[in-house]
């Protein structure tokens, strides 16, 4: 398909999923070049890893490829998307490359509306600890083992995204569904069609399927014709139990049919327990050692952005978070509290325009356990605005469930620092919460965070 020595061109280079792409390309052999609106710390690594990268967008720069390849949120108006087709290169998207790939390699893929890249993460270290020879591509590089992107010669552990659409061609060898909740609406239009949509995927999964019990994947497993293991806090084939959290730290027993054995991870919180009952369930039926679940497990230091510690300021400790729906928030917020943390506050920053306009009534009631909520302004990520929305729907939102706790709309980070200022010596830990650049608010603080 793509043989040593392919000329291959992708345009929207510097995102999380087509720069992994790029990265496994290279070692399959291929010569890749990319393209990406501006600069980033990630166009710089893939330099330095062998792709030959372009800042801005012109329709010369694909000139000589042979496959065009491009990320879901690029336009199909942009320029070099229509050089290529003038020029007869033949164009993939991100979804149709994924499901070459998975026609001719198995794909082990853990999918879901939030926690995709940490159990992908967990996967690829359980593999590791397993002495497998397992590519991957996932969202974010795999902290004590390497990039995003990985070419091997076994199966390929993949984070299976489901925005715009992209798994639709998808036929996964093995699967773990980690939940599913309303988003991406402005492809898929109601959570019932996301939700078919999942339902269609698990049908294609040739192999095992592993569904963790939440709301979502339990309206999936009854949609769906084949079997599939259940793993949860309750009364399910597979059962979490004895679970333990500390502010770095969590345990629990995962039992199944003819087993049972105890899990200790290095992160914290009954979402990341949940994740890796699914990446463990899912490993041992893929015959995976449950010793090797267990060390690779306790090997995984979690995934950037994801309850990531920066350190402390004014002695409150700051953690950021890719959280940006409502159930990550509520998880994000769940792990504060019972890792003993009393006086949690929140900078959010919703993440696009549309998400913000048909979910905002969704964070309501998602900070509870909050002491203080600033909302900043919509992170937009290039799309328009034609409805003007703000972050001041979010926080209207929260205000008519009557919180406990203060809730304010700051337009820009410079009205959060003028907050945090007067609030933040009050609170015990600060969590910078979004899917954006929301984490510049630590740059920003007054004396810095300190490790």
């Amino acid at each position: 398909m793509f043989s040593p020595g392919t000329l291959v061109h992708v345009v929207g280079v510097g995102g999380a999923g087509m720069s992994g792409v790029a990265l496994l390309l290279v070692e399959m052999g291929c010569a890749v070049s990319g393209s990406d609106a501006a600069d980033s710390p990630t166009l710089r690594g893939l330099e330095e890893a062998g792709v030959r990268v372009f800042r801005g967008h012109d329709e010369s720069q694909v000139r000589g490829a042979q496959v065009v390849l491009w990320s879901p949120a690029v336009s199909q108006a942009n320029v070099e998307l229509a050089g290529a087709r003038r020029r007869s290169a033949r164009l993939l998207s991100r979804g149709e490359f994924l499901a070459e790939l998975s026609a001719s390699t198995r794909v082990i893929g853990l999918t879901g509306t939030h926690g995709k890249t940490t159990a992908t993460s967990m996967m690829v270290h359980v593999s590791r600890a397993a002495g497998r020879d397992d590519a991957r591509l996932l969202g974010a590089p795999v902290l004590g083992i390497g990039a995003n992107g990985h070419w091997a010669g076994g199966d390929l552990i993949l984070e299976v995204d489901e925005s715009f659409g992209s798994f639709a061609e998808l036929s996964p060898f093995a699967l773990g569904v980690l939940n599913v909740e309303a988003d991406h609406l402005d492809h898929y239009g109601t959570l019932e069609d996301l939700e078919r949509a999942f339902t269609a995927l698990v049908e294609r999964t040739t192999g095992p399927v592993v569904l963790f019990d939440e709301p979502g994947t339990r309206r999936v497993a009854r949609a769906v014709k084949r079997g599939a293991w259940v793993v949860g806090f309750g009364d399910t084939p597979w059962h979490v139990s004895e679970v333990g959290l500390e502010r770095r730290a969590s345990s629990f027993t995962l039992s199944g049919p003819d087993e049972a054995f105890d899990v200790v991870l290095a992160v914290t919180g009954r979402h990341n327990v949940a994740n890796a009952a699914v990446v463990a369930v899912l490993a041992r039926s893929l015959g995976i050692a449950s010793e090797a679940v267990v060390e690779g497990l306790a090997q995984f230091r979690g995934a950037p952005r994801r309850f990531e510690f920066l350190g402390a300021w004014r002695g409150v400790d700051v953690i950021e978070d890719y959280a940006h729906l409502p159930g990550e928030v509520r998880a994000t917020i769940d792990a504060c509290i019972a890792s003993g943390y009393e006086r949690i506050g929140v900078v959010f920053q919703p993440h696009r325009y549309t998400r913000t306009e048909k979910l905002a009534s969704g964070f309501s009631d998602a900070f509870e356990g909050s002491s203080l909520l600033i909302v900043t302004d919509v992170y937009g990520a290039g799309e328009a605005n034609p409805s003007g929305v703000t972050g001041e729907l979010v926080a209207a939102a929260v205000r008519t469930s009557a919180p406990k706790f203060a809730v304010e709309y700051a337009a820009t980070f410079d009205d959060v620092i003028e907050l945090l200022n007067v609030a933040g010596e009050r609170l015990d830990v600060l969590l910078l919460l979004g899917a954006g650049d929301v984490a510049e608010v630590a740059s920003r603080l007054p004396g810095g965070v300190r490790r």
